[in-house]
């Protein structure tokens, strides 16, 4: 007998997620390691996020999911030091919707699984290895039900890199080296090294 405790779902019961809708969505490293982009900057010359070779990859996909599935549009992003913070836009109406590769009619769970894959797909290439997580295994969502929680959301997302220290997934920790600084000496910055 498995006296485990079950993983309890994140999901609303019952709701559709291939529905035409607006999604927030936030996904996180796993371990929350700072790997994907750095912030720099103050109060007066306001945030300088810079992403890192990983930060990268995750924006070169995030520009992809439109391709792949044509009905959803990615609205607003941020790419955090060890999280995502995305809106996406669900609309089943798009009348051609052969040009993507994937499922016509996605769910939330099947368009952030595909691109949760790609990216630690090309990520664990890079690095010559197989199999090692990126991404925490879910992710949070909240459907987006009107225009003021779409605005609050945006604005949230918009602010985010200025208010990072003060963010719930703030994790000090080593710098992020980014491509330009990375020398043959830097090891355990999240980087293959050359």
């Amino acid at each position: 007998m498995n006296d485990l405790p079950k993983r309890k779902s994140g999901r609303l019961k019952g709701y559709d997620y291939s529905r035409n809708g607006a999604y927030f969505i936030t996904i996180c490293v796993q371990d929350r390691l700072n790997i994907l982009s750095r912030i720099e900057g103050d109060e007066i010359s306001g945030p300088d996020l810079q992403l890192s070779q990983f930060g990268q990859i995750v924006e070169k996909w995030m520009k992809y999911i439109p391709v792949k599935y044509p009905c959803v549009v990615v609205d607003k992003y941020v790419v955090m030091p060890n999280h995502i913070h995305i809106i996406l836009i669900i609309d089943n109406d798009i009348e051609d919707v052969s040009s993507g590769t994937g499922n016509p009619s996605p769910t939330v769970g099947q368009i952030i699984g595909w691109f949760k894959y790609a990216v630690t797909k090309q990520i664990n290439q890079m690095q010559n290895q197989a199999g090692e997580r990126l991404f925490q295994r879910s992710y949070y969502d909240h459907i987006i039900r009107n225009e003021s929680g779409y605005q609050e959301i945006w604005q949230y997302i918009d602010g985010n890199p200025a208010k990072w220290k003060q963010d719930r997934f703030y994790v000090a920790d080593l710098p992020v080296l980014l491509e330009s600084e990375r020398t043959p000496q830097c090891v355990g910055d999240g980087f293959p090294v050359p």
